[in-house]
């Protein structure tokens, strides 16, 4: 039997894995657009720095699937007590906002504490996003914090995004909250503290190493876009940039919206197209600053929710280790989430490099521009998933759709949801062990 994928980001690539060792499976090919293999999870290069697409670090709650992770990378790997910090009017305040209260400005401590043992909002059903944070933490956590930062990054109202992405969130103690106002910096999300990171070759290192464990029954087609797929009286016919295939069984990992306009059905239901146009997602620029001096400390992320700051979010790549560092500077990297259309997308390189350097001599970070020794910036369309109020509903019916096709789904934005790299990994093994239970495979 032939199995194809469509895509090569880390979904794709940790799928072949759990597939390949199946007596059933004869073929299993991955056709990927670019001519590197990684996605979101691929690693770069700038006068010696490597960087990824963002933070990427290896922690999880999963420890079968961390365990693999960090087995892949075997001496390649490096553990990290983990340093995020939230930037608020100049200080470092610890993550998560409410284990470090203290570090505020007492007027700002009073208004948060107040807030959360009187909280008028507390035995509502939190219907959304915003209502979430009201209901758990009161308005002086949320208006000082967590709706700033969260309209920042998501660009797109909290009250219009369900509470998919924070349901999980506990509701802190009375008591942890007025210890960490008095001045205790607690301790939250355990399963966080401590993460590993590649010594070298950043986050694509564990693709490399993924790849590494691909036997001969893997294929790997690159510079091959997906342009059409058609279900045939044997299996799928898939045209690509490079040639046609044919395939017995497929799975989707490219972006799902994508996929339902290049699926060719003749009895296709138009509300699938205008579903997939519903989805949201957010595109990001990641920008690289190396500098001349050093204000970051031994910390790793910090956390702006500052509207005045371009950035939602950097970090300090010197952090990972020598192989992240130059002597004598330090190197970060900015993240600015934006949409299609919006002022971010519209805006040149140079205009949001300017920005970025602007933020960080408003939070102190550097003296002047003069501070700055070269910069890099990328931009990637596909970064993070949004839970908005209809997406639940809408991306139950494009699997319904393609699971009725013989199509299965997989990863961050194959199924669209907000995964990380071990959710990813666990949503492979799981989808592979399900195909063989339902013998498709």
């Amino acid at each position: 039997m032939n199995y194809t994928i469509l895509g090569g980001g880390l979904s794709a690539i940790s799928l072949a894995y759990y597939m390949q060792d199946n007596n059933k499976i004869d073929e299993i090919h991955i056709l990927e657009k670019d001519d590197t293999l990684g996605g979101i999870c691929r690693t770069y290069v700038k006068e010696g720095i490597e960087y990824d697409v963002g933070p990427h670090i290896i922690f999880s709650k999963d420890k079968e699937i961390l365990d693999l992770m960090n087995g892949l990378l075997g001496e390649n790997n490096e553990k990290h007590r983990r340093s995020n910090r939230i930037l608020h009017k100049k200080k470092f305040v610890q993550y998560p906002f409410e284990n470090d209260l203290s570090k505020l400005p007492q007027e700002d401590i009073n208004y948060c504490v107040n807030a959360f043992l009187h909280n008028p909002f507390e035995n509502y059903q939190a219907e959304n996003m915003l209502q979430f944070f009201l209901k758990t933490f009161g308005e002086g956590i949320t208006n000082i914090y967590l709706r700033p930062y969260n309209e920042k990054i998501w660009k797109f109202d909290p009250c219009f995004m369900d509470t998919q992405m924070v349901e999980r969130i506990p509701k802190p103690p009375k008591e942890d909250i007025l210890r960490s106002a008095k001045g205790e910096t607690i301790d939250g999300y355990l399963h966080q503290l401590y993460f590993t990171y590649p010594k070298k070759g950043g986050t694509e290192a564990l693709i490399k190493a993924f790849i590494s464990k691909l036997g001969k029954k893997v294929t790997i087609h690159t510079n091959a876009k997906v342009i059409g797929v058609e279900k045939t009286s044997d299996g799928y016919k898939i045209e690509t940039s490079s040639g046609n295939f044919t395939a017995d069984k497929i799975v989707s990992t490219m972006p799902a919206n994508e996929f339902c306009h290049i699926y060719k059905d003749a009895q296709k239901p138009a509300e699938i197209l205008e579903t997939a146009d519903n989805l949201r997602y957010n595109s990001i620029a990641i920008c690289i600053v190396n500098v001349k001096k050093d204000y970051a400390g031994d910390n790793y992320a910090f956390m702006v929710a500052d509207k005045n700051v371009k950035f939602h979010r950097i970090s300090k790549l010197d952090f990972m280790g020598g192989n992240y560092h130059i002597d004598g500077t330090a190197t970060y990297m900015a993240e600015i989430t934006y949409r299609k259309n919006d002022l971010n997308d519209k805006a040149t390189d140079e205009e949001l490099i300017s920005k970025v350097v602007e933020g960080l001599e408003k939070i102190g970070f550097i003296d002047s521009k003069e501070d700055v020794n070269f910069t890099d910036i990328r931009r990637f369309e596909y970064a993070y998933v949004i839970y908005d109020l209809n997406h639940r509903k809408n991306m139950d019916r494009i699997k319904d759709y393609f699971s009725k096709q013989g199509i299965y789904l997989n990863g961050r934005f194959g199924s669209f949801e907000y995964l990380n790299m071990d959710a990813i990994i666990r949503q492979s093994k799981n989808l592979a062990q399900s195909l063989q239970g339902a013998g498709e495979i």
